[in-house]
């Protein structure tokens, strides 16, 4: 609810428990960056299975939560001052749960601002890069006879895989300690089994990475957060 009135997204997506917070995702790379963050952090939440179709992201009712038709999007009752607050954006949402948790997010103002720079490292970088690998190299763009869409994003992806490999030299986790930086950046490295592009950009060859992915999917929060909402 905002301003003790109901959100107009709640009429296609009724509130059960409106007092918690309320999860408006799906379960892609971008989706489960949310619900991990909330099985991590242990926040009281409420997820509704928003699916790609028009039919959701672009009904009124969602784009009344969110102009962008993106998920995921929270609206949090309890917000700053005690006052409801709605948001949308993947990054924002952990930055905001982060706070709000006092957890992930470092020790210090000094561990924020790094964690937040590989926040957005992610947020630029590796997934609107992956994405569009994903989408010449799986999808629609697979059929583009033109071998230059694909090559620049498969090109693109070598060298961030090559940025993170380096960074994670000597590391458990991409800025120190296990933050929201990771559960951002760790569900798009992933996602490159999805698209069937591990071979084509040589991922056995990042021994960090994939480690470190692993080491990331093994989390008891990650494995339960990676399915929600259920698409039951």
């Amino acid at each position: 609810m905002l301003d003790n009135k109901p959100h107009p997204i709640m009429a296609r997506w009724p509130a059960q428990s409106p007092d918690k917070i309320q999860l408006y995702s799906y379960p892609t790379p971008n989706g489960v960056k949310a619900s991990i963050m909330l099985e991590e952090t242990s926040l009281p939440y409420e997820p509704h299975l928003v699916t790609l179709s028009d039919a959701d992201v672009k009904s009124p009712e969602f784009l009344s939560l969110n102009p962008n038709n993106k998920i995921p999007a929270i609206i949090d009752p309890n917000g700053p001052d005690g006052k409801p607050l709605a948001l949308f954006e993947s990054g924002a949402i952990l930055l905001y749960l982060a706070e709000k948790s006092g957890k992930l997010l470092g020790q210090s103002a000094a561990d924020k601002h790094r964690i937040t720079q590989w926040l957005m490292f992610q947020m630029g970088g590796v997934g609107p890069m992956f994405g569009q690998l994903g989408f010449f190299y799986k999808f629609a763009g697979s059929e583009i006879e033109d071998p230059r869409p694909r090559e620049r994003y498969v090109n693109e992806a070598k060298r961030l895989l090559n940025v993170v490999n380096t960074q994670l030299e000597g590391k458990d986790w991409i800025a120190g300690d296990y933050s929201i930086a990771d559960i951002a950046l760790a569900p798009w490295l992933n996602a490159l089994d999805f698209y069937g592009a591990k071979e084509v950009v040589g991922w056995d060859g990042y021994a960090n990475v994939v480690a470190y992915v692993d080491r990331f999917m093994q989390r008891p929060a990650v494995q339960r957060g990676k399915a929600i909402p259920s698409r039951a």
